[in-house]
């Protein structure tokens, strides 16, 4: 049995821990995503990568232009509190895209105008998180693009317990802080740090190819040359 004296013994868990050293990619290769939509780079990852469609952009076709690419920052925040969201501001760097897993909580925000304000002046391109957001027209008019779960006006705790540079599981995914984040109005996609330089080098076959089959469009294309092929093959039966 313990007794009180034992229990005084034990150390509490710390409110926050933080990833001492996170990596990041070159600039070079951040530089790679930018201007990239999100469907080529999700084709460049073989159909992989994206987050859920629950994570969309907050002014969507309204107010806000909700691009942006880079490398992420993560803030694992849990259900219903964002302590380690405002402790991620100390560790931003300009591009950054802070990441801030709320568990898929939707009973509260897991931010409003006043985060996503400070996460712009220190330097962030853009914010994404699975939980809604409060403060709609703040947010707007801070301008930083965010893609969340809807909006709400209830408020969360900061009380913690939260990492900051550690792995999260967001919207599906895995994230880890020097993953890049590419997201436009279509959503939001994860690059792995470690597949970086064999993804930018895809997306330059996904834009060639892409670019040519627009072209065939423009140009009257009414059905593709291998969709004829495959329903004259053996492969497809027709029946009465």
């Amino acid at each position: 049995m313990t007794t009180a004296k034992e229990i005084d013994m034990i150390e509490a868990p710390p409110i926050l821990t933080i990833k001492a050293s996170m990596r990041r990619p070159t600039e070079q290769q951040i530089a790679s995503f930018q201007d990239v939509s999100t469907g080529f780079v999700v084709d460049a990852l073989h159909g992989g990568g994206a987050l859920s469609r629950n994570i969309a952009p907050v002014g969507f076709g309204r107010d806000l232009d909700c691009v942006a690419a880079g490398p992420a920052l993560t803030a694992d925040c849990g259900a219903a509190d964002v302590l380690a969201a405002f402790a991620a501001l100390k560790y931003i760097r300009p591009g950054d895209i802070v990441v801030s897993a709320f568990a898929a909580h939707t009973g509260c925000a897991a931010g409003g105008d006043g985060l996503v304000g400070m996460m712009r002046n220190c330097g962030a391109a853009g914010f994404v998180t699975d939980g809604p957001m409060r403060d709609y027209t703040g947010i707007v008019k801070v301008g930083l693009p965010v893609w969340c779960a809807g909006i709400t006006p209830a408020s969360p705790h900061m009380s913690g317990p939260g990492t900051v540079g550690m792995p999260v599981q967001i919207g599906g995914q895995e994230v880890e802080t020097g993953d890049m984040i590419v997201a436009d109005r279509d959503g939001v996609v994860v690059v792995p740090f470690e597949r970086l330089d064999d993804v930018i080098a895809s997306l330059e076959k996904v834009r060639a190819a892409e670019h040519a089959q627009d072209e065939r469009v423009a140009a009257g294309m009414r059905v593709p040359d291998w969709v004829g092929d495959l329903l004259e093959s053996d492969r497809v039966r027709i029946t009465d």
